[in-house]
């Protein structure tokens, strides 16, 4: 893959600090003892730019006049890699309608740079990137469609005071991508795009409650003294009271944000 660097402090904290998947194969399968894979996007065949967020791309560091060039299209279509970053997929876990299901995992999202901007982390993702060892029978693909309302709903729930991801850009991939619009059996292709979604993290519940399924208690630790170290650093070192304090911030958080969901009727029913 060719790289390109575009000023980016990276910091690859999460692949640096926690343990990867062994196998290098983009294949569907269980991945064990590990917190994440090591994959490339998918190539598309003819990008072009359809939105972008001056304010998130002023938020890391990236100049406005940067995101009307060929190197900012490249990289967040996924075509090129960013200078010294390590693409990967997070392994999770998770419940659907009501059961425990496994593994899930990132099954069409890669994190292509962990940065460091402005004091903070930012992790830069691409969502409808192709397949990933989490895909199952998914492509791992988004279409236009979807892309304009994770946008469009990112940046709105941003204004609104509602705690979420922000995005950065929507890229069509000059790919078709089937899909079942309505669920009656009538698949049709569809614009394929990618949309490049950004937060301190991607660290979700299901992470967690991967390693604690499996009873890889060693790597339950380190994700969670991970977290803390990077993302919590006023609770202090690890011990017992301050793991009862990083689940107490963490309930208290989430309880603040989904009260902000139902604030403006927004109903999820997917929390992994």
């Amino acid at each position: 893959m060719v790289y390109f660097y575009m000023n980016f402090n990276v910091s690859n904290i999460f692949t640096k600090e926690l343990p990867q998947d062994s196998e290098t194969s983009n294949q569907r399968r269980q991945v064990l003892g590990a917190a994440y894979s090591v994959v490339n996007p998918r190539k598309c065949s003819n990008p072009k730019l359809v939105a972008v967020s001056p304010e998130v791309a002023q938020m890391i560091g990236i100049d406005v006049n940067e995101t009307k060039s060929e190197d900012f299209l490249k990289i967040f279509c996924g075509n090129v890699g960013i200078n010294d970053a390590v693409p990967y997929a997070m392994c999770y876990g998770g419940h659907q309608f009501g059961h425990w299901a496994g593994q899930l995992g990132d099954g069409r999202a890669i994190n292509i740079a962990d940065i460091f901007c402005s004091g903070a982390y930012q992790t830069l993702q691409l969502k409808g990137a192709g397949p990933t060892p989490y895909s199952r029978s998914a492509d791992g693909l988004a279409v236009l469609r979807s892309s304009i309302r994770e946008f469009l709903c990112s940046e709105a729930m941003h204004h609104l005071g509602i705690p979420t991801t922000r995005a950065l850009s929507i890229i069509t991939t000059g790919d078709q991508v089937l899909r079942d619009m309505m669920y009656d059996g009538n698949a049709a292709h569809e614009p394929g795009a990618v949309v490049c979604r950004v937060a301190p993290n991607f660290i979700r519940f299901g992470n967690f409650e991967i390693f604690a399924a499996r009873q890889d208690f060693a790597n339950l630790k380190a994700l969670t003294d991970f977290t803390i170290k990077h993302f919590f650093k006023s609770i202090g070192a690890p011990s017992k009271s301050s793991y009862l304090d990083f689940l107490r911030q963490v309930s208290e958080s989430t309880l603040d944000m989904i009260i902000h969901w139902q604030r403006v009727g927004f109903v999820h029913g997917v929390m992994n």
